[in-house]
């Protein structure tokens, strides 16, 4: 299959408001491609047509308003020549899995669907999971996971407790599915359809967002918040045990990006991740990099002799392998996210009641 390389070759990018997909947006306009970016209102779009406000003339903001009816994007596939497929529920408060699974399946499905049919220029669909479909319940650590595992774990506790099973464990299950539903449909349509299909699994991903400001750590996105409340916030001892594998927003654009022009990448699952701590590990580094934010008592030390025992990995070799990108160390991401929160003016030491 040809590769799409810039300039002039157009881009559809589903979810473009997100996190990730702001960032690959940013990084596709960068390097000369024009970008459809689709978005679920007029008013989401608004911040991004502002923030890409000197790319005016490669950005196309498109409102697509429910994913999950057919035909959602039969319009708007015609005439790109690859997709970035990053939209799907990100947050962990739903309480009905359905939340979930119905969007990241169907959108996903719709999206394939919609290219097979109405985008007769489309090479490349890249979706963009998440390491939630490969990981599953720990052992025997430690475990090192790669691109031959599957979350199959998730999807039966989704059928055997429903909505009172836990919020990742939905969310993965979602995860799982969507891409499980996605390899089936290029292996069925796979002698009509003139594109080929990737899949990225990326870690925890953290750096500085370019959405809307957050006034307050809670109205951070969901991996940004999870490291917050991890790093800021008093953890049990078992919860600062278990591990963490971490990579940075720009190096997940980037990765998006290059899997545009390298022909190998066809056909593949791959995952991201650059770095594995504990918990306790990722705060002991945190703690190195910035010992006075605990000197002050803005974050809690936890408990430093517990040390850096690793009880899995994500192994993100393959990826680098195939892309040939360096990424981020972990010092780089730690003290970009940390930045990040200082310009907001988090940092602050606690007033005394």
């Amino acid at each position: 299959m040809p590769t799409i390389g810039s300039p002039g070759a157009r881009v559809l990018v589903t979810g473009a408001n997100g996190y990730v997909a702001m960032w690959v947006v940013r990084t596709l306009l960068e390097q000369g491609y024009n970008v459809r970016a689709v978005v679920r209102s007029s008013e989401k779009g608004k911040h991004v047509k502002e923030y890409f406000s000197s790319y005016d003339d490669q950005l196309e903001i498109v409102v697509v308003e429910d994913m999950t009816k057919d035909g959602a994007f039969d319009e708007v596939v015609k005439g790109v020549d690859a997709i970035e497929h990053i939209a799907s529920p990100a947050t962990l408060f739903f309480e009905d899995p359905d939340t979930y699974i119905k969007p990241a399946v169907q959108g996903t499905v719709g999206i394939l669907e919609s290219a097979r049919k109405f985008g007769d220029k489309v090479k490349r669909i890249i979706i963009t999971s998440s390491v939630g479909a490969i990981y599953s319940t720990v052992t025997n650590p430690p475990v090192l996971f790669d691109e031959k595992h599957w979350n199959d774990e998730a999807i039966q506790m989704v059928k055997d407790h429903g909505k009172d099973a836990p919020s990742l464990i939905k969310y993965s299950a979602s995860k799982t599915l969507a891409e499980k539903a996605a390899w089936d449909y290029y292996k069925e349509h796979k002698r009509e359809a003139q594109w080929d299909l990737v899949v990225f699994h990326p870690s925890l991903v953290l750096g500085p967002p370019l959405q809307e400001q957050p006034k307050t750590p809670a109205e951070l996105n969901t991996s940004l918040l999870i490291f917050w409340n991890m790093i800021a916030n008093e953890q049990p001892e078992e919860a600062l045990k278990d591990s963490i594998n971490i990579i940075h927003v720009r190096d997940i654009a980037a990765a998006h990006v290059a899997a545009l022009r390298k022909e190998e990448a066809a056909g593949q699952r791959m995952i991201l991740n650059e770095a594995v701590f504990s918990w306790q590990g990722l705060r002991n580094l945190v703690r190195s990099l910035r010992p006075d934010l605990y000197a002050s008592g803005v974050f809690p030390p936890g408990n430093p002799n517990l040390g850096n025992i690793i009880r899995y990995e994500f192994d993100g070799r393959k990826a680098k392998q195939v892309l040939g990108l360096k990424y981020a160390t972990a010092e780089e991401i730690v003290k970009d996210t940390l930045a990040d929160f200082e310009s907001r003016g988090w940092l602050q030491k606690p007033e005394k009641a």
